[in-house]
């Protein structure tokens, strides 16, 4: 079970230190305002390149389309929120941090300074780690003190970073790079407990996560295969963990914050029911429309909207409905005929 101390990452501080994970492609912003809206206490945005922050401010056309920029934008209403960067090279770490935190790069929409930078460290895709970043870094502990290092030097809010147990089972380095991290000026730590050659097959290592939270006095993030209240109490209780972050748990289902809160409370639960589900997630799809419009809302939105129909009877088709989908209006339809089987 979770201490009752409060967790702090510079001046947030946080009653249960419960994570929405970024997820590159599925944690935009309107999925974010629902996991908020059902207990998540603090999210952090899709991956944003650092490289491309720098890039597109060096781009002589007086108008540019940013696709970054939208996914570095921090809203008042999501605070505490966190911006995650990618990258290798320490000087456009360095810059991107500190455009992001000024808001002064190319497109900027956002109302409010991020709350923390994070850097990633433990992304596993193969377009990612070939280029030495995510969690290719871990190999080169010397290169992550110096990334950390400048992205501290160069913001004045906190800084945190995503790991990843090691690169494979013989490299498991999680500790060391944890205590890099702490020297480097790193305010929190989320571990990831699988190595990146596990990729998200089924198991994690909880000792790694409680290794790394003998080695440092930073708040410790436990992340990896937690799809439950009780996954995340055993989470707690076996690691020793400030907070827990949860990603593919929460697809389809951001009720996991309200049920993992209620068991930290020793309080009752009740699950949504399929109508919920259905109206929550037909209202994120809309959300989804007005920020990208109709036919990136909608190409965007189908995923989820077959997640939070899982196990509903009749979901199988509905699925392949949804997919096939052209407009709101076939995905609504289709949706809410669920509710009549």
């Amino acid at each position: 079970m979770k201490a009752n101390d409060l967790m702090k990452i510079g001046n947030t501080e946080l009653t249960h230190g419960l994570f929405l994970a970024p997820m590159a492609g599925v944690t935009d912003r309107s999925f974010r305002r629902v996991c908020r809206r059902l207990g998540a206490e603090y999210t952090v945005s899709e991956m944003v390149s650092a490289k491309a922050v720098c890039y597109e401010m060096l781009s002589k056309k007086k108008v540019i389309e940013s696709k970054t920029a939208p996914l570095a934008a921090v809203m008042r209403d999501e605070l505490p929120m966190a911006v995650q960067i990618f990258g290798s090279e320490p000087e456009f770490m360095a810059r991107a941090a500190t455009l992001i935190e000024s808001g002064e790069y190319r497109g900027c929409t956002s109302e409010a300074t991020p709350s923390a930078i994070d850097i990633n460290m433990g992304c596993p895709v193969h377009k990612i780690v070939g280029n030495g970043e995510g969690s290719a870094l871990m190999k080169n502990p010397a290169l992550v003190g110096k990334i950390i290092e400048a992205v501290c030097s160069a913001v004045k809010i906190p800084v945190t970073v995503k790991i990843r147990a090691g690169w494979d089972s013989e490299s498991i380095n999680a500790a060391e790079i944890a205590h890099i991290a702490e020297e480097s000026g790193a305010s929190a730590i989320t571990v990831h407990a699988r190595t990146r050659s596990s990729m998200y097959e089924p198991g994690i290592l909880p000792y790694v996560i409680t290794d790394v939270k003998k080695r440092v006095k930073i708040p410790v993030i436990g992340n990896g295969d937690i799809f439950s209240a009780a996954d995340a109490l055993s989470m707690f209780s076996t690691t020793g963990c400030d907070g827990v972050m949860i990603g593919r748990g929460a697809l389809g289902y951001p009720w996991l914050f309200e049920e993992i809160c209620a068991a930290l409370e020793d309080r009752s639960f009740t699950p949504p029911s399929f109508e919920e589900r259905i109206n929550t997630a037909l209202a994120q799809v809309r959300d989804m429309i007005k920020l990208k419009g109709e036919r990136i809302g909608v190409a965007e939105a189908k995923k989820h909207l077959a997640w939070y129909i899982k196990n509903i009877n009749g979901a199988a088709s509905a699925r392949h409905e949804i997919m096939n989908s052209s407009s709101y209006s076939e995905m609504e339809k289709t949706a809410t005929s669920l509710l009549s089987k």
